[in-house]
């Protein structure tokens, strides 16, 4: 009978000290604070900026070096680019500019003038109940802290209001003294209506009865627009893949350490100390640094979609690092593959560190394209259903790397690795029951 060519081809990965070995290096790997420092370096890396530019140049001599020689390449790859040029919002009652943002690829507006309805949390129930007073209105909702179970998604939100008539949309920060929320209005070059993060600050000036605003947006969509994926493949003992995945880009307000300087710095040092052992492992690993990730998934989904469908049929596993500190706490999103939280449980065991698990799918960073595709994918994330944790933060000029804290990165690092470790060493059977249904 033939050999299994996944089965672990020497003595290296069958043994427990190849692993240990490996964590070890991995903990003590003192780049991995200095790579996050020098990511924070590059600024907040908004996907089209010289910001992304000096980052993506940064990673690809730093993924090279961890690769040990092996190339790396860079994919352009499509994405809904858009600029903004100016932007303001105003109270027409005491002529206050507010701090406020606009939301990435959002509709322009040479000045529409609004009166504000207030909806409190702004669930689509809300927005609907609210009936026609939400019609030519700016609709003001609530952000809400985005990794939890009972989360309702500022673009759900945006996407009630829009249908419901309103004129313009405002997602306003709820904690003082952190300026205004960001992030994207999914809007991608289509019809959209005008939408912006404003401060807590601002919110309370426009809960005054009859607020009325001012918006201008001179915003531009960019046909044609690229990023790149920054790729390393590390080959193993067959064709099959596991992908480690982590996005560069962020938002112009701070320095998107938590999100992504984190999982960037962690993918970073993981390849940096996993290489010497990946060709002896079953299966081989292929490192992919997105961009456009806050652009509604735009650069992962692109990417894939352009893969041809037998490569992405080699890739039996993703694991996505996105976020890790800020928490002690460690969660992975499974993406609804029902197998792959106790796999994921049992390699953090490994590194000595426990793993919540959330089963369903949630679509909030790269890993919900790979699972689209139907490839087991988890996101790594810290603070998970613990809204008082430093990632209610991320969006805003508060996302410095003063709120990472080295060890709780370094941990995060060592599970991360854990995990990379258990893909690329398991059997071909433990890897096929990963896509079992329940």
């Amino acid at each position: 009978m033939a050999a299994d060519p996944l089965r672990a081809p020497t003595r290296l990965v069958e043994a427990a000290d190849g692993r240990d070995d490996f964590l070890r290096r991995l903990r003590a790997d003192d780049e991995l604070w200095r790579d996050f420092q020098d990511l924070c370096d590059c600024g907040g890396r908004l996907a089209g900026s010289a910001s992304e530019a000096r980052a993506q140049d940064w990673c690809e001599g730093r993924l090279s070096a961890a690769g040990r020689g092996a190339p790396v390449r860079r994919d352009p790859t499509p994405y809904a680019g858009w600029i903004c040029h100016s932007a303001s919002l105003t109270d027409l009652a005491s002529g206050q500019r507010l701090d406020a943002i606009p939301l990435l690829g959002t509709a322009r507006t040479a000045g529409t003038e609004l009166e504000v309805l207030d909806l409190g949390r702004g669930t689509p129930e809300q927005i609907r109940s609210a009936g026609d007073r939400v019609r030519s209105r700016a609709v003001m909702v609530a952000h809400e802290y985005p990794f939890a179970t009972s989360t309702v998604h500022r673009r759900v939100k945006l996407a009630a209001a829009q249908a419901a008539g309103a004129a313009a949309f405002l997602v306003a920060q709820p904690e003082a003294g952190v300026g205004p929320v960001s992030g994207s209005s999914g809007r991608g070059g289509g019809p959209g209506i005008p939408a912006m993060g404003i401060s807590a600050e601002a919110a309370q000036v426009l809960r005054a009865p009859g607020a009325r605003v001012r918006i201008e947006i001179d915003g531009e969509d960019l046909p044609g627009a690229r990023t790149d994926v920054i790729v390393l493949d590390l080959p193993g003992g067959s064709d099959e893949r596991v992908v480690l995945s982590a996005h560069i880009d962020g938002h112009p307000l701070a320095e998107s350490a938590i999100d992504n300087g984190t999982g960037v710095a962690a993918a970073l040092a993981l390849v940096r100390n996993i290489a010497p052992f990946v060709a002896d492992m079953p299966r081989g690993l292929t490192v992919c640094i997105f961009s456009a990730e806050e652009w509604a998934l735009n650069g992962s989904r692109e990417w894939l979609r352009g893969l041809p469908a037998a490569e992405r049929e080699r890739i039996v596993l993703n694991i996505n690092l996105d976020s890790l500190a800020g928490s002690n706490r460690l969660t992975a999103l499974t993406s609804g593959f029902p197998a792959l939280g106790a796999f994921a449980q049992a390699a953090a065991v490994q590194a000595d560190t426990s793993l919540a698990v959330h089963l369903p799918l949630m679509a909030n960073s790269d890993h919900a394209n790979f699972a689209s595709h139907g490839i087991p994918a988890l996101r790594l994330i810290a603070g998970f259903d613990e809204p008082a944790s430093a990632l209610r933060l991320l969006l805003s000029r508060a996302d410095t790397r003063e709120l990472v804290d080295r060890h709780v990165l370094q941990r995060a690092a060592a599970c991360a690795g854990s995990i990379v470790w258990a893909g690329l060493s398991a059997s071909r059977s433990d890897m096929q029951h990963l896509r079992s249904p329940a």
